[in-house]
């Protein structure tokens, strides 16, 4: 049996190719790995009709597989899809070598790239709850009753006691998150309370997000030619801005398949970009599968709730395809795409000022009416000030003259707790 703890940076990738395969998927991947600090040496494509229950791809090309292995010095085989835990442990077995699938490297990339505690903590979740799932892998030997002298009997296996420590721990991480959730809250009600919208910029991992992030903000957070280059979110003051004072928030990329356990661990970080007043939705123009990307980028932001938040999308990297600066309008007059360089500075006023166009929305003033179960929605809107007048109704419930921004008023109806209330469909319908 192979040392398992052996750890390498020489990689051959195993490409498995379906009909359904998408474009650039084998260049994504490539650069996952770089982006990881791994040595590609060689690359095995298998072209499939269908997935093998024990190696993923056929056994011909397992054995190709471990002859490049052999051949290149390698010490680490990288596949491209997700494998279960058996497939894993049978390839390890066939190549003598470590064996890691798409999954488990961008969950490595996250874990080298977390700085802040909260990040480190869902990173270390995610982790952990993947490697659950996994603990049969070339674990076969642990797989019996504990023994000698004082110590028979039935007692549990080493398989059985990780597997507890695992959720002993997983319980553990998920209580430190929620504290730093509740000051995630805290701060966000300062920010409510400041009235000050909050922008979020969104797209594909490496489209130039960090990089227009600093350009808007003036600021020097990490911008790298590396996937997953930022992974903690960063909320900064744009200065300037025709609309008054505007929240600027740079959030994690995002890239086909992500693991769903990822999405879930950083369910809290995303968090940033549910709750904005309006996405920027980078795209790369010159990504040639910047189309597939775009809607992988859409599929998330539904996922975690965050598909109906208004968006401008952000053409970038027009340097590198020589187009030039460009402002779309639609229907209503109002900017839906620009086309600028984050990296030369082209086209940033005119997305400054199209984001300004886009905040400066129409006041919300009429009557509402509340129950006794919006309590914390009025002294949300209290606290904001935009309450003129307050009136008892003969029912007993609270009606209520409010005066809000049309941003601070979808914020406010995506507050945790208005799901069951009229409060939202008062303040936004388009008769009242």
């Amino acid at each position: 049996m192979f040392d398992r703890a052996e750890r390498g940076t020489r990689a051959v990738i195993l490409h498995p190719v379906f009909r359904q395969t998408g474009p650039g998927e084998l260049d994504e991947f490539t650069e996952l790995a770089r982006s990881a600090g791994v040595e590609v040496v060689a690359v095995v494509t298998a072209p499939r009709s269908r997935k093998d229950a024990k190696f993923y791809v056929g056994s011909g090309k397992i054995d190709e597989l471990a002859e490049q292995v052999k051949a290149c010095e390698a010490n680490l085989v990288l596949v491209s899809h997700s494998l279960s835990a058996v497939q894993e442990r049978n390839i390890e077995q066939v190549c003598a070598c470590r064996v890691l699938d798409r999954a488990t490297l961008i969950l490595d990339i996250f874990a080298q790239r977390a700085q802040s505690y909260e990040g480190k903590l869902q990173v270390e979740l995610a982790q952990l709850r993947h490697l659950s799932t996994r603990l049969v892998r070339g674990w076969t030997h642990l797989e019996r009753q504990k023994g000698g002298i004082g110590l028979r009997g039935p007692g549990e296996t080493q398989l059985e006691t990780d597997r507890r420590l695992i959720g002993v721990r997983i319980g553990l991480l998920k209580e430190r998150l929620e504290k730093v959730e509740g000051q995630r809250q805290q701060s966000r009600r300062q920010r409510l309370r400041s009235e000050a919208p909050l922008v979020a910029i969104v797209g594909y991992t490496n489209a130039g997000k960090s990089t227009l992030f600093n350009r808007l903000t003036d600021s020097h957070v990490i911008s790298e030619d590396l996937l997953f280059a930022t992974l903690d979110p960063t909320v900064r003051r744009m200065q300037g801005m025709h609309c008054g004072e505007v929240l600027l928030a740079d959030t994690v990329g995002f890239v086909s398949d992500l693991p769903h356990a990822l999405i879930a661990a950083f369910r809290a970080t995303l968090q940033e970009a549910r709750e904005a007043d309006l996405l920027l939705h980078v795209t790369d123009a010159a990504d040639p599968y910047h189309a597939e990307r775009q809607r992988d980028v859409e599929s998330v932001l539904d996922s975690i709730g965050a598909g109906q938040i208004p968006v401008i999308r952000v053409v970038n990297k027009i340097d590198r395809t020589g187009q030039a600066v460009q402002v779309v309008c639609g229907e209503d007059d109002m900017p839906v795409s620009v086309s600028i360089s984050a990296q030369t500075g082209a086209g940033i006023e005119e997305l400054r000022q199209a984001i300004s166009d886009r905040l400066s929305g129409a006041r919300i003033k009429r009557w509402i009416e509340l129950q006794g179960r919006d309590a914390r929605l009025r002294a949300h809107l209290f606290e904001l000030g935009v309450v003129s007048e307050e009136r008892i109704s003969p029912q007993g419930s609270w009606m209520l003259h409010v005066d809000v921004p049309l941003n601070t008023a979808q914020r406010l109806a995506r507050l945790p707790g208005t799901e069951g209330s009229t409060m939202k469909q008062q303040l936004l319908s388009q008769d009242a």
